[in-house]
């Protein structure tokens, strides 16, 4: 009996170090990839969760902001707008254009 508590008294504080020095480890790790990664071309603006299933989100990408909803099954692009300056300048639709040119005119 003596042996088990020796045994526990000198490992359990061992696993307590190893586990916060593996915590440390990663984070250390992820803000250096991290910091690798701002080169790249694509990025997420935003997300916002509609169900547990359902996300809409914004995605930068050369210039142009994507409105993206994706499910299990796949995503679809629902929108696209070009980014000047930070600004977002968006296609006019024309005052009593009906759903199917709406539709030829996003899919462009």
């Amino acid at each position: 009996m003596l042996w088990y508590v020796a045994k526990l008294l000198i490992l359990l504080p061992l696993i307590g170090v190893m586990i916060w020095g593996s915590l440390k480890l990663s984070q250390k790790f992820q803000s250096r990839f991290m910091a690798a990664g701002q080169g790249r071309r694509i990025r997420i603006v935003e997300t916002v969760m509609l169900s547990p299933t359902q996300k809409l989100a914004v995605i930068a990408f050369h210039g142009r902001e994507i409105l993206v909803a994706s499910t299990r099954h796949g995503m679809t692009r629902l929108s696209e707008v070009e980014v000047i300056d930070g600004e977002a300048f968006e296609e006019n639709f024309r005052d009593g254009a009906d759903f199917a040119q709406t539709l030829r005119r996003i899919d462009k």
